[in-house]
């Protein structure tokens, strides 16, 4: 997982800015993805690699009975309810999806956008996945207990006081009592939930009056900040096929596309919805250097991840074998290569409220 640049290592994987980036680059970069307007480097550039750093720090354990996995075409799965998800939990996906939490918090700059306030006492992480970002909370709101649940029990044995990680199906009855959260968060769930509108009706029955929900999803379909990608590339094709199979397997991959989110949240009842797009470069072309290091981030995420992404979808999904997406998956490696497209994803952040009188 280690590599390095002319300029040295990336940095840590604590989502923390490196020294080399400056506050006016920041700033510049958050410019630039408001307004959605990345500025490319006519400069050539060659991408490299980063370092990780797993380590975190705990003061009590967690439990949990179910600790069963399967294992389907060479790689890891849930066991509780076994085929809900379509993607592997393995170690390889964890590191991947720690490394997508430090790359949204150089981009955003933020845990969260809804405004909280300064002591919320009850939040949910729904897909808590590793649980890195409930931990953070924890860690920055001690007012609060921080509840984290995932069909997978991959988070980790010591975790802050007011931290917790259940396993638990969103999509099933809550345990929890209505009118319990203050608020409610849920990040890269869009290739899992397979009914948005329930899961926003249930999230607004138990959120408190006058707590927030927070949705934050990439729109993976790839984008091209001079118009010159094809429907033919390789690319394309890939993230074509991944949201065929899953259409399939009955979970709407395209739920993340601008204004969706926050049509259907309206129409549920939450009031104040707030919708907020963040551009993702795929690679190092963009010149402002901070997303110059989201692109690294974002490329290396994708590319690490090309296999884990295609297996379910197109396997399950489309009935391929193993061998036929492999074989598909060298051109696609190739084709993320190409710098000179200015490839990009949107982040959709969008949160709305609970009205303070029902």
């Amino acid at each position: 997982m280690a590599g390095e640049d002319s300029n040295g290592a990336l940095g840590a994987m604590t989502g923390i800015l490196p020294g080399a980036l400056q506050q006016g680059d920041n700033a510049e970069a958050i410019e630039q993805v408001g307004a959605r307007a990345i500025v490319p480097d006519n400069q050539s550039v060659s991408d490299a690699g980063y370092e990780s750093d797993t380590a975190t720090t705990a003061s009590t354990s967690v439990s949990s009975s179910i600790w069963d996995f399967s294992f389907e075409n060479g790689r890891r799965y849930h066991k509780f309810r076994e085929g809900r998800y379509n993607f592997p939990n393995d170690d390889v996906e964890q590191e991947r999806e720690d490394m997508k939490h430090a790359m949204v918090k150089l981009l955003c700059q933020h845990l969260h956008f809804a405004p909280i306030g300064n002591n919320p006492q009850e939040i949910l992480d729904v897909g808590t996945g590793t649980g890195i970002w409930a931990i953070e909370m924890g860690d920055t709101y001690p007012s609060a207990n921080v509840l984290g649940i995932d069909l997978s029990p991959i988070q980790p044995s010591w975790v802050p006081t007011n931290v917790r990680f259940m396993v638990d199906d969103v999509e099933s009855p809550w345990l929890h009592p209505k009118n319990h959260f203050d608020y409610i968060h849920s990040r890269h769930t869009i290739m899992a939930i397979k009914d948005w509108q329930k899961l926003l009706r249930t999230s607004y029955e138990h959120l408190k009056p006058g707590g927030w929900m927070e949705l934050q999803e990439i729109h993976h379909f790839p984008m091209s900040n001079n118009n010159s990608l094809t429907a033919d590339h390789p690319v394309a094709q890939y993230w074509k096929y991944v949201d065929e199979g899953l259409e399939n397997l009955g979970v709407n991959f395209r739920f993340s596309d601008e204004g969706r989110i926050a049509t259907m949240m309206r129409q549920c009842g939450y009031v104040n919805v707030t919708e907020r797009v963040f551009h993702i470069p795929i690679g190092t072309w963009p010149r402002n250097k901070t997303l110059k290091s989201v692109g690294l981030y974002w490329k290396t995420i994708l590319l690490d991840g090309i296999q884990a992404i295609a297996l379910g979808p197109m396997t399950r999904g489309l009935h391929w074998r193993r061998e036929q997406v492999e074989a598909f998956l060298v051109s696609v490696r190739k084709g993320y290569h190409d710098n000179s497209m200015l490839l990009y994803m949107p982040l959709v952040c969008v949160y709305g409220q609970r009205p303070e009188n029902q």
